[in-house]
């Protein structure tokens, strides 16, 4: 009888170790994310972690499970079912709502009192709405470029993917123009501040919310056609809105409608600028008078490189399973859409930009009854953003290295602080 080579018998070779688990929350992780979720989806699809607040939290990573927790109804919006300890308090929301009693908002409420604040709103998000709202957006689109486009360079960042929602969004609340420019720097701090100190982010909340009491209540005394004064109307007709209410949804629409959507064009935009062929693609498919290619392109960037990288807080109201992992009641859930839409059980080729993919059921916007109620607005904004620079500015080209650009280092959002770029003026 011969002996076996070593390589030849059972349970000879012990099985290969485990990599590390990659950091999470540096800056190094902000810059380039996918890597540490491509191993978490494969080794801890549901995974705890100590975030950078000291909250413990599930991180959700693979697409089916991101899919059935958005869902769930045993996964609460309302911090009211946080089971959190002292040093948490109050670090799972947005920094100063609480103060500011602007928490009974669409992020943090459930049924029936979520289902009757968002079919108040959702009126001003209906296709008809947002269509005869499309004017108004290329007219800002236009005008923010027109800011700019004589100089040859710009910080696209700043000079138009902040201002672009920030205008368009008080403009269907109903903030008065000569107002605009102080919710642009609230929100700008909110921005800046969003992956650092709570304070400022806090102080510009407080501020938001005393602006938004004196402006429901001359609204009420002068009421308009904008979503604010709607609010007032259906509040006085029977449908029990209160003015913290009121101010809440105002602030929320603000908060959540902006800064996805800077980040929609900043992110798009970067990877059209790092993925010529495709870029090239889409602006022939535009001159050639054909929004086809726009329209599966940006669900596409959504995909690729969503605004937001982490859904907004859920809590266990009691114990459940996840991908197989027991979550104890009380426990905060964390649903990361950047990992579930770069899933390859679900995508084919996930880590590829393809504008034109079809089978594309991302999460970019969530799922369930928490659907982000302003997509509608925010794909118009995004399709006329891409579409207007491709068109009027055709040689955009970052002006830095990629490795030179800084992604901001917030929890929930994904974005870029920076987004230098470079062009022929017109008429030269």
């Amino acid at each position: 009888m011969h002996d076996q080579p070593p390589s030849a018998c059972p349970h000879s070779a012990p099985a290969p170790p485990k990599p590390p688990a990659p950091d999470l929350f540096t800056w190094e992780f902000a810059t380039n994310p996918y890597p540490a979720y491509a191993w978490l989806r494969e080794h801890a699809p549901v995974h705890r972690t100590t975030l950078p607040s000291g909250v413990e939290a599930w991180l959700v990573t693979r697409y089916a499970d991101a899919r059935q927790a958005l869902a769930d109804q045993r996964l609460s919006k309302n911090p009211a079912h946080h089971d959190e300890p002292a040093h948490a308090k109050g670090k799972t929301g947005i920094p100063g709502e609480r103060k500011a009693e602007l928490m009974t908002h669409l992020l943090n409420i459930d049924p029936p009192d979520h289902t009757r604040l968002r079919r108040l709103v959702s009126k001003a998000f209906t296709p008809r709405r947002v269509a005869e709202f499309a004017p108004r957006v290329q007219e800002l689109t236009d005008q923010l470029i027109d800011g700019f486009k004589d100089k040859g360079e710009a910080d696209l960042i700043h000079e138009f993917a902040f201002p672009l929602p920030i205008y368009a969004i008080c403009d269907l609340l109903g903030v008065p123009r000569e107002d605009q420019d102080d919710f642009r720097d609230w929100a700008g701090m909110m921005i800046r501040h969003g992956g650092g100190p709570r304070g400022g982010v806090a102080r510009s909340v407080k501020k938001m919310r005393g602006y938004l009491a004196e402006l429901i209540h001359r609204k009420r005394e002068d009421p308009g056609e904008d979503l604010i004064s709607g609010l007032i109307r259906a509040s006085d007709h029977g449908e029990h809105l209160t003015e913290n209410e009121a101010a809440a949804m105002a602030f929320i629409l603000l908060f959540a409608g902006f800064e996805t959507t800077v980040n929609l064009i900043g992110n798009g935009t970067y990877a059209l600028l790092t993925h010529p062929e495709q870029r090239a693609q889409l602006q022939q498919s535009l001159a050639a008078g054909d929004t086809g290619l726009l329209e599966t392109g940006l669900e596409e960037l959504l995909r690729y490189d969503g605004p937001v990288e982490l859904a907004t807080w859920r809590f266990a109201t009691e114990p459940l399973r996840i991908g197989g992992q027991d979550i104890a009641a009380g426990d905060p859930v964390l649903v990361v859409l950047a990992a579930a839409d770069r899933d390859p059980e679900r995508f084919e080729r996930p880590d590829l930009l393809d504008l034109t993919r079809r089978d594309n059921q991302h999460l970019g916007y969530g799922h369930g009854v928490h659907y982000c109620l302003g997509a509608p607005l925010a794909r118009l904004e995004g399709q006329t953003a891409l579409a207007t620079l491709l068109r009027r500015l055709p040689d955009l080209q970052l002006a830095v290295d990629p490795e030179e650009l800084r992604w901001r280092g917030g929890l929930i959002m994904r974005g870029l602080r920076t987004l230098p770029v470079t062009f022929t003026p017109p008429g030269r």
